[in-house]
């Protein structure tokens, strides 16, 4: 299985996270797979990031409550040694993400398709709506600083 949303495809280390238990993302990781993991939580639910977490890709408080919040909602327990959420990035978690990355992913209007191509399209697609994500979280940081 392999990660297919424009911003976790081909990502290593989220790849990595997706087959290995001692590859899991939690408090303390840093790095662009955090960044990746907080835009996505940003998009699909409108976390709510610490800017100077996001600043460096940590994986602070913010980002946890954020993660718990994601999984919680959408009640991802491993049952065979866990009874409620935690705030850890495994498997289950990341292909969630994925999952509800690729969905959010909306195609574009045929002519466009036709002008540029299917995978052009899409990436393009993609790529806005990240865009989208950092916009609403760059607006939450600069208003909780006014």
């Amino acid at each position: 299985m392999t990660l297919r949303s424009f911003i976790f495809a081909g990502q290593k280390r989220l790849e990595a996270c997706l087959r290995d238990d001692a590859s899991h993302v939690a408090r303390g990781a840093g790095g662009e797979h955090v960044c990746l993991i907080q835009t996505a939580l940003v998009h699909l639910d409108g976390a709510d990031i610490d800017p100077a977490e996001f600043n460096r890709g940590f994986y602070g408080p913010s980002t946890a409550r954020a993660v718990l919040a994601f999984k919680t909602r959408r009640d991802i327990v491993n049952r065979s040694y866990q009874k409620r959420a935690d705030d850890v990035v495994g498997k289950m978690t990341i292909a969630a993400l994925d999952a509800e990355m690729l969905a959010s992913q909306k195609p574009a209007p045929r002519a466009h398709r036709k002008a540029h191509g299917p995978a052009r399209t899409s990436a393009l697609s993609a790529e806005a709506s990240v865009r989208r994500a950092l916009d609403q979280m760059l607006a939450s940081a600069l208003a909780k600083l006014r």
